[in-house]
């Protein structure tokens, strides 16, 4: 790009930023007196102003090359400084000396400092930063040390227009944290703090917590065993769906999480930032009722289990209103006090989720919330319960508003946050007048299962924020992102993650302009109309369906098509495909002009993915419409055309590292420390995103395929044996004139799967082939103007997978 060019995009950018992202001290909200308290208490808990300023430097360091530190200056101030607000300020440095810092980043902790950092490189250089699937930082377009841009001479202050911005959810850490280390997490704290990431969930390690608590009560570790779930499956455990699944967890197990945990937690405060720690929500092993026999326990019903079988699942409640609730619940948290030191005040305990109290007396459920901060405060006389609002949303039939009411005033005002897990498509504070008074955080839920779909409600995330903070009395307290899984359509978060400073809603489309150019380094006008056409389409969501990926490569159907009186399945489809395959074009069009650019390898070949997956969608039904109408010749060539979309689709995600099954199984593992646990883990990363829990030898689990992953070496080594196993099962049934015999294909199907997930084969770890080439080339076959059962184009793969385009 030549200089000219360059200044003018600056100015640009500048000139965006000052029209959207920049407001007066005087529009930021003030707080209730008991959440300014909680502040209050919270910042004299955080780390010294010396420790935070080396905790940013730290950031810094490992974000930019060493020749960039000296150029920054960093430095925590009070919040009086950003008139009782948390913010960032960006000035020049006053200073003739070339060599001495040129911007100074001022803010009331380390994360504001990072944010401020994050958002000069962005909006001031016009630089981007992106994550990859190992947490590895790719930086593009940064000035070179000695030419960084200045900032108008006063400077600039960004005030957050609510406390805090919080980060995960419950079932992150089994869905994408699960096989994560050090060097890993490290990162991923990193990405946090620059993202303005100021109130994360910290559960990692807590089973070792809890066998020390247990153990106080006289319950063995032989009983623990069936207690805790295998480690990718602890969310499910802790929650009380199930017990002893993908167990048992060996003690090394314990260990190595509890010390993992601790140097999380280290570093979260290092950086100012306040970590969610877990509380007891009555989820008890099932040894204790045999200990306490006189303690008011409850046993669940089934959850998700096949034929209503309980050796999984139907766990134990301990009801809060029981004395013990409250000993066992101050006990948990004072051992973590215990371990961790007095690092927080906010807990989270979701008691009810997915689980209904046994009656709906408003009288009983206040007691049961009372009971529940009970124990928390018992514990620390301070405790704050952050409570998920998913069971709101998830059980609206029970909870309605006298019942809503006795939980959430079950407590001091102010000693409540809830989560409203699902504002980004069903925001609870609409219709319940702000949680009824009790401070809530507009959270975005976005993904479920980590499933790979690229997805977004852009006009939601952008405005809905604001719209419930401005509302009248609104007791919004913050933004979340409490998405199920991540590693996924980047774009979204960093949307979300800017709420967190905007207290204005952000237009949309000059805002996506400037992140096109900054993603991929330069303004090509092919992107920046691709990039509308994505906002007017995959990211423009608005049926209210929750997105689970039901593409029919990784979520295949289970049904018998002889039965045509049955509706055809249909896979989540909201938006026009003719105009996605146009933005394909575009990008595709635009390639020449991003060589090495490796944001642009990854959106070419997540959109080319995507394109293909929903034509797929499509030719699946022309296969089973084909079977319907006993056209034998019809099946054949849309079967062998699906499989083939399989095929191609799995050589297209093997052209880059973000979608590969092998590093999902290699970081497993690398955490094993003898054979048995590599086996143990092994099998629960391959379970976990295939066919998890139970299963019987005629019958599916509930579960399968709801953690589906568009991953290479996934495709092909189980969805694509899935898909030619029904599809020959098919045939024949025409062949022989014979029913469908859904039952033998369901127990060769099911048999296969429950070997793959016990087998060990290496799969790759890195990216192989070029992905513009091979877009290009899956576009011509499929979307090109020939018809391509009629030209010359097809792949072959050599034994490395190396594609080959042949004409």
């Amino acid at each position: 790009m030549s200089n000219s060019n360059s200044i003018f995009l600056l100015l640009i950018l500048t000139l965006t930023l000052t029209l959207t992202l920049l407001l007066p001290t005087a529009l930021t909200l003030s707080q209730p007196k008991p959440i300014q308290a909680l502040l209050k208490h919270l910042d004299s808990k955080r780390a010294s102003p010396s420790v935070q300023e080396a905790a940013a430097k730290a950031v810094l360091k490992r974000l930019l090359p060493q020749c960039y530190v000296s150029s920054f200056q960093f430095k925590i101030v009070p919040r009086d400084v950003c008139g009782g607000q948390s913010c960032f300020l960006i000035s020049n440095y006053n200073s003739s000396s070339k060599n001495g810092p040129a911007i100074v980043i001022k803010g009331t902790t380390a994360v504001e400092i990072a944010s401020g950092l994050y958002w000069y490189l962005k909006y001031w250089c016009g630089a981007h930063v992106s994550w990859d699937k190992t947490g590895g930082v790719q930086i593009a377009s940064i000035p070179k040390p000695g030419s960084l841009p200045l900032v108008k001479d006063d400077g600039v202050m960004i005030q957050r227009p609510v406390p805090w911005n919080y980060y995960q959810n419950v079932v992150t850490s089994s869905y994408s944290y699960v096989w994560w280390d050090w060097e890993r997490w490290e990162k991923e704290i990193d990405w946090m703090a620059l993202h303005g990431v100021n109130l994360p969930l910290a559960f990692v390690g807590q089973e070792a917590i809890w066998q020390k608590v247990f153990m106080d009560f006289n319950i063995s570790k032989d009983n623990l065993n069936d207690f805790f779930g295998g480690p990718a499956f602890l969310a499910w455990a802790r929650m009380g769906n199930l017990h002893g699944w993908g167990g048992p967890l060996t003690q090394n197990w314990l260990d190595q999480q509890l010390a993992l945990q601790k140097r999380i937690l280290s570093r979260m405060l290092e950086l100012g930032m306040t970590p969610v720690l877990p509380s007891f929500s009555g989820n008890i092993p099932a040894a204790l009722k045999k200990i306490s026999p006189s303690a008011n326990i409850t046993k669940l019903g089934n959850w998700n289990s096949v034929d209503a079988e309980c050796r999984w699942s139907c766990t134990f409640l301990l009801d809060p209103s029981d004395p013990l609730f409250v000993e066992i619940g101050e006990a948990f948290i004072r051992r973590q006090v215990k371990e961790y030191g007095d690092v927080t005040d906010i807990y989270n305990c979701d008691t009810f989720n997915e689980n209904s109290p046994p009656t709906n007396d408003p009288t009983y459920i206040s007691l049961l919330g009372a009971s529940v901060y009970k124990a928390m405060s018992k514990g620390d006389k301070d405790a704050v319960w952050l409570m998920q609002g998913w069971l709101f949303s998830s059980d609206s039939a029970y909870w309605k508003p006298p019942q809503m009411k006795a939980l959430l005033h079950s407590v001091p005002f102010g000693k409540m946050i809830v989560l409203d897990l699902y504002a980004d498509v069903k925001p609870i504070w609409k219709n319940s007048s702000h949680f009824y008074g009790t401070p809530y955080v507009w959270c975005m839920l976005h993904n479920f299962g980590g499933n790979i779909e690229m997805y977004g409600i852009f006009d939601a995330i952008s405005s809905g924020p604001v719209d419930a903070r401005v509302s009248k009395n609104s007791t919004m307290v913050g933004v979340g992102m409490c998405m199920e899984g991540i590693e996924q359509n980047p774009v979204v978060y960093e949307l979300m993650s800017e709420m967190a400073f905007r207290s204005e809603k952000v237009q949309l489309l000059e805002w996506l302009k400037s992140y096109s150019h900054r993603r991929y380094g330069k303004a090509i006008h092919q992107v920046e109309a691709a990039w509308e056409i994505l906002y007017h389409t995959i990211y423009n969501c608005s049926d209210v369906i929750e997105d689970h990926n039901t593409d029919f490569i990784v979520k295949f159907p289970d049904w018998d098509p002889s039965n045509t009186s049955s509706p055809l399945p249909q896979a989540h489809l909201w938006y026009s495909t003719q105009k996605v395959i146009k933005a394909l074009r575009l990008l595709i069009d635009a390639g020449n002009n991003f060589a090495g650019s490796v944001t642009y390898r990854y959106d070419l070949v997540d959109l080319t993915r995507q394109v293909l997956s929903k034509l797929a969608n499509q030719v699946y039904l022309d296969a089973v419409t084909a079977f319907q109408q006993k056209d034998s010749k019809a099946l054949n060539l849309h079967s062998k055309e699906f499989i083939q979309l399989i095929k191609d689709i799995d050589i297209l995600l093997a052209s880059d590292d973000n979608f590969l099954l092998g590093t999902w199984l290699k970081s497993a593992n690398k955490l094993a420390k003898n054979p048995h646990e590599l086996k143990l883990y092994e099998w629960n990363a391959r379970t976990q995103v295939t066919m998890w829990f139970d299963n019987t030898e005629l019958i599916q689990s509930k579960l399968h395929d709801y953690a589906n992953k568009f991953w290479s070496g996934l495709l092909e080594g189980y969805y694509l044996p899935r898909a030619s196993t029904y599809f020959d099962y098919l045939l024949r049934s025409l062949r022989e004139k014979e029913n469908f015999k859904m039952e033998e294909w369901r127990k060769e199907w099911i048999s296969f799967s429950n070997k793959w997930q016990l087998s060990q084969e290496l799969y790759p770890v890195s990216a192989e082939g070029d992905a513009l080439a091979i877009s290009k080339a899956l576009y011509e076959k499929y979307f090109g103007k020939k018809n391509w059962k009629k030209n010359k184009y097809h792949f072959e793969t050599s034994g490395k997978r190396v594609l080959r385009f042949i004409l």
